[in-house]
C-alpha cells in the first residue's frame, strides 16, 4: 500500500497500520529510525507523544475522508502533539518528508 498527496506526490510506498491499541500505544518507541518512503499510520488518533524516540518526524492528521486537518513537520523527540478535534487518522513519517507541500485542507489517499 501507498500513500498518496493530492493525487500526485507519493509520501510513502510503505505503510505499517497501528490501528490496535498496542501497536498504537507502542508506534515507532525504541526504534533506530524510519527508512525514507516509510509511513507509520495510527488509528484512531488525534494526539502523538514522541517519548523515548530517537529521531525526528513528519506528522499529518487526518480526518475521516482524508482530509489534513492539522501538520507538524520536523517534531523532535520528547515533544507532545495538540489533541486535533475530528481527527481520526495520524500519519508519521521521517522528518523532510513533507517539504512543505502539505497543507491543511489537502486529501491524502492509500493506494
Amino acid at each position: 500500500m501507498k500513500c498518496v498527496l493530492e493525487n500526485t506526490i507519493v509520501l510513502a510506498d510503505k505503510v505499517e497500520l497501528a490501528h490496535s491499541f498496542f501497536k498504537r500505544l507502542k508506534g515507532l518507541m525504541f526504534r533506530p529510525g524510519m527508512e525514507a518512503g516509510s509511513m507509520m499510520s495510527l488509528a484512531p488518533c488525534p494526539q502523538i507523544h514522541t517519548c523515548f524516540m530517537k529521531f525526528s518526524l513528519d506528522v499529518l492528521f487526518l480526518s475521516e475522508d482524508g482530509t489534513i486537518l492539522h501538520v507538524i513537520e520536523n517534531m523532535r523527540p520528547w515533544r507532545l502533539s495538540p489533541i486535533v478535534r475530528h481527527a481520526v487518522q495520524t500519519l508519521e513519517m521521517p522528518a523532510g518528508t513533507l517539504k512543505g507541500r502539505a497543507k491543511v485542507g489537502h486529501r491524502v489517499d492509500f493506494q
